[in-house]
């Protein structure tokens, strides 16, 4: 993912139209999705704790375990390969794989806050779009984050989102190239006023990336 496939530029078609966006514009289309996921609501969040589950075939799941304590800046760990507490401001050589997972795992489970929290991305609106899975009616943001930022700078992301900005599928492109797999963003809940997508399936329906014991602390 960036600090973790579809179109590289708009199509100009009959009812479709390509407008630049700015994440620095409190009612950008980015910042209508960040908020209708509950982003004004961060304020009053501790932490967030969540296990992060893969399907990497029809027999192996890989999990992992997730403490996100907001206050301190802390991250807590749990894995098939290690364990660790680290401080994010703080952390170390030494600790990065682990923060790579951290960002990615967190990019599935809260990306539509990523769009509030992140300065360095453009966004591209294509309106009138046939979301790729389902083929529902959508708005399309094209997600370009730069190439400077991040453990994998320079991706992109293809979000579908609906009349209420909630996000319905989205594709992720690394480095911005042309192709990409498209998932999901499926069982919405609500946790005090947060809004968590904790399943992710692929065309063929299998749920390939999924998110259970998610617990959100309030202050």
């Amino acid at each position: 993912m960036k600090n973790s496939f579809t179109f590289l530029s708009c199509l100009l078609i009959l009812m479709a139209s390509c407008t630049p966006e700015t994440k620095e514009s409190s009612d950008s289309l980015p910042m209508k999705v960040a908020r209708a996921y509950g982003f004004d609501q961060l304020d009053e969040v501790k932490s967030i704790s969540y296990t992060w589950n893969v399907r990497r075939d029809s027999a192996t799941v890989l999990v992992r375990d997730w403490a996100w304590d907001m206050e301190k800046g802390e991250v807590s760990y749990s894995g098939p390969d290690t364990s660790a507490t680290y401080l994010i401001a703080e952390k170390t050589a030494a600790l990065e794989s682990v923060d790579q997972k951290f960002i990615n795992d967190k990019y599935w489970l809260l990306f539509p806050f990523q769009l509030g929290w992140d300065d360095g991305y453009e966004a591209e609106v294509v309106e009138y779009q046939t979301s790729p899975i389902n083929g529902e009616a959508t708005t399309k943001i094209i997600i370009r984050y730069n190439d400077s930022d991040g453990y994998t700078p320079g991706d992109a992301y293809d979000i579908y989102i609906d009349e209420q900005y909630m996000i319905k599928e989205w594709v992720f492109r690394r480095g911005d190239g042309p192709e990409g797999r498209a998932f999901t963003w499926e069982n919405v809940a609500e946790f005090g006023g947060i809004k968590i997508a904790q399943d992710h399936r692929l065309e063929n329906g299998e749920k390939i990336i999924w998110f259970t014991n998610v617990e959100v602390e309030k202050k």
